[in-house]
This record gives structure tokens, sequence and C-alpha cells, in this order.
């Protein structure tokens, strides 16, 4: 495994869309995954979707990679959670990069997973 994958930090988010708003949720997707291609930590970004639940896929280097992403789609997040709640958030990392994002992710309630070896 290489030095960048082994400090992956991938974040898993489940949206719930409100009634009504599932078109206008949906068309909002590209637009995430255009703004992040733009990211070099970013590893993978996509979304999966099961009737009104909404997951995204996505994974970057480290904790830098995760807060630098966030910090990104900030604009477009505000949209989404104007149509949709966030139901869960799990953050999956090293220990080290899970620390470091404690604190900056606490207003989102997460679920932190540590990488066991």
């Amino acid at each position: 495994m290489s030095a960048a994958l082994s400090q992956a930090v991938s974040l898993h988010p489940y949206f719930k869309i409100r009634e009504g708003n599932l078109d206008a949720f949906t068309s909002l997707m590209p637009a995430f995954v255009e703004k992040t291609a733009t990211e070099p930590a970013c590893l993978y970004y996509d979304f999966t979707r099961n009737g009104d639940m909404a997951f995204c896929r996505e994974a970057y280097i480290g904790a830098e990679g995760v807060l630098a992403h966030l910090e990104n789609v900030g604009e477009l997040l505000g949209k989404f959670l104007e149509l949709a709640d966030l139901a869960r958030l799990e953050v999956h990392g090293p220990a080290t990069e899970i620390e470091k994002l404690r604190s900056p992710l606490a207003g989102l309630n997460p679920d932190f997973y540590i990488l066991h070896k």
C-alpha cells in the first residue's frame, strides 16, 4: 500500500432527502462532482442513492484533504442541507488523521472509526 493510501480518510455522509426535493437535490450532485474534481487530495468522489436516501462515496489523502474539500464545497453543502437532512456521518481513517478532524467536524456530530492494522 502506498504511503498516501495508508493516510487516506474516507467520509461517509448519508442524506435523507426531504419530501418534494428529490429532483432539486439530485440536480446538485454533478456540481459537487465537478467542484471536487479540482481537489488534488481527493482519491474518489461520487454519489449513490436508494429512494430518498443519498450517500456520497469519498476519500482524501489525510485530514488536510478532508478539510480542504469541506472548504471547497461549503456553499454547495449549504444548498444540499436546505433540501435534505444529514442523517449520519462517519469518518474512517488512521488515528493520527482522525484526531486532526475531531474538533473541526464536531458540529456535524460524526462517528469516528479508527483504522486497525
